[in-house]
């Protein structure tokens, strides 16, 4: 029979509580790795840049180190989204939430937060370890556009975040994690499934690209990254990128309500 959890309601302080906790819990014992990683990688690649690509260097660190910041996200994004709400489930602590009032929504709303509150801490550590091994490298760079694609990229990173911890309530730990790489794979990729559709000459085909595009996430709206290393305006259309926006949230919001739905009517 359906968790008791089906039967409360939704509460922000029990939000704000859930994903306190998760921010502590994932700041310290796996972001830390991850900056000092992409600081590293990031000082390595600037040494070596100047002796094997002497002319386009500033444009390899521009577009590499922006790059890695995503890459990076989307790895914590995914293992950790993956295992954030299963991991109560293995160790039956979720026992203990029941015997409180927490419902699903809770539960979900606030993993879902609290890991975007650690994303949003991991880009931002990133991204200030970036613009100062660019000025250190004397490399000049549109900084209100580079801003720009990062907070995108943190909306990006939360959409994923909320693919993977719907998808963890449905499947086991590893195919969780291989759905949500291939649906993040696919969604970059929407613009070509677009194209695909129409050029397929099997009906059959067309059908299946423009379902995957209507059902899918279209991240490409939300990938700004390009235009900030290569483009030459310095900030976007703000109607179109305020739409792209909303489109990130609203997806968002379905994704955490039909995952709330699951877990109401899981048997724990």
């Amino acid at each position: 029979m359906p968790s008791s959890l089906g039967r409360k309601s939704m509460s922000l302080a029990r939000v704000l509580a859930i994903a306190a906790n998760v921010f502590r819990e994932v700041i310290r014992d796996r972001v830390l790795y991850l900056i000092a990683l992409y600081a590293l990688g990031l000082m390595l690649l600037a040494a070596l840049l100047p002796q094997v690509a002497a002319n386009t260097q500033d444009k390899i660190l521009l577009d590499v180190g922006l790059g890695a910041i995503a890459i990076l996200g989307v790895a914590a994004a995914i293992f950790i989204g993956t295992s954030v709400i299963t991991n109560e489930i293995t160790k039956r602590t979720i026992y203990l939430l029941m015997a409180k009032p927490v419902s699903p929504a809770d539960l979900v709303v606030g993993k879902h937060l609290g890991l975007t509150a650690v994303l949003s801490v991991l880009v931002g550590a990133m991204t200030l370890i970036y613009l100062l091994q660019l000025t250190l490298s004397e490399i000049s760079y549109p900084l209100g556009s580079l801003l720009f694609a990062v907070s995108y990229t943190v909306l990006e990173l939360s959409l994923v975040a909320a693919i993977a911890i719907l998808v963890s309530l449905i499947t086991g730990p590893l195919l969780a994690v291989l759905i949500t790489l291939a649906v993040y794979l696919i969604g970059q990729l929407s613009p070509d499934l677009i194209a695909l559709s129409q050029i397929a000459d099997s009906p059959a085909m067309g059908r299946i690209t423009d379902a995957l595009y209507l059902v899918l996430p279209d991240l490409s709206r939300l990938n700004w990254r390009n235009q900030a290393v290569y483009g030459t305006e310095l900030l976007p259309d703000p109607t179109a990128s305020a739409s792209h926006a909303l489109y990130g949230l609203l997806y968002i919001m379905l994704l955490l309500a039909i995952a709330s739905t699951i877990l109401g009517r899981r048997e724990l």
